[in-house]
């Protein structure tokens, strides 16, 4: 029952974020626990004969692991010149305010009061993106391999200036990123070490400007994994009623 309510939990953690940019979908991983043999197999049972299946009574189940899918989520346009989403591999990666990096796949960025290019909150893109004095913001554009550049008509009103260079990081097993929520991962010792690339070279996804990607949840998918997990609740809560019931029943019988 245990097991089952871990599961519970994670499909119900996946359908919460069914609306979340750039989440991806996570799996709860299961594994049998240790076995009580009460008959070996290959026990001799003649002199010339052995046991060819062996008895074991099993004690359960317990949860292995929580595992991200990392399919792509589909990307839906939005027409907001800050956003990008990411089509293929890669994270963005961006600076938090104690100093360190995080990764994420949600592209849905904005500018602060500095002209600096942000998350939602206030974590500074890597590298660093500043727009210039006196820029034009529904005049900024993003090309696929994440130059970005803008119009600026005290330079010129109508040739656009190129202000940066998106990058983009990928892992060695990119299951093994630790989530700390805000649509951020950082490393750890499974993940390995960040690779950083330009878009759409050497493996990089590529930038989809004015979109965003949508989370790679299948509500119907999610919604049977659900039913299936609450009956099989239900069924180990009737085990469990039923075996008491009978030891209530052989109890007895000892006096």
């Amino acid at each position: 029952m245990i097991g089952q309510q871990h599961n519970v939990d994670t499909i119900s953690n996946n359908l919460a974020n069914v609306n979340t940019t750039g989440y991806k979908k996570m799996r709860a991983g299961f594994e049998d626990l240790i076995y009580q043999t009460i008959r070996t197999a290959g026990t001799p049972a003649t002199e010339n004969t052995v046991i060819p299946v062996g008895i074991q009574m099993g004690h359960g189940v317990k949860i292995s692991d929580t595992q991200r899918i990392f399919s792509q989520g589909s990307p839906t346009a939005t027409q907001e010149p800050t956003d990008m989403a990411i089509i293929g591999e890669g994270f963005f990666r961006v600076q938090m305010h104690d100093g360190s990096w995080a990764y994420t796949r949600d592209g849905n960025f904005q500018i602060d009061a500095n002209g600096r290019l942000v998350t939602g909150n206030g974590y500074w893109v890597q590298p660093d993106i500043v727009m210039p004095e006196g820029y034009l913001r529904e005049k900024i554009s993003v090309s696929a391999d994440g130059r970005i550049s803008v119009i600026v008509p005290a330079i010129d009103p109508e040739i656009p200036v190129e202000i940066g260079q998106m990058e983009l990081y990928r892992f060695p097993n990119p299951v093994g990123l630790n989530s700390i929520g805000e649509n951020l991962f950082k490393l750890s010792a499974a993940s390995g070490d960040p690779i950083p690339g330009q878009p759409g070279f050497d493996g990089m996804g590529r930038i989809f400007h004015k979109a965003l990607e949508r989370s790679n949840i299948n509500v119907a998918t999610e919604i049977v994994d659900l039913i299936v997990a609450q009956r099989a609740y239900e069924f180990n809560s009737r085990i469990i009623q039923t075996s008491d019931n009978m030891l209530g029943t052989a109890t007895p019988l000892k006096r």
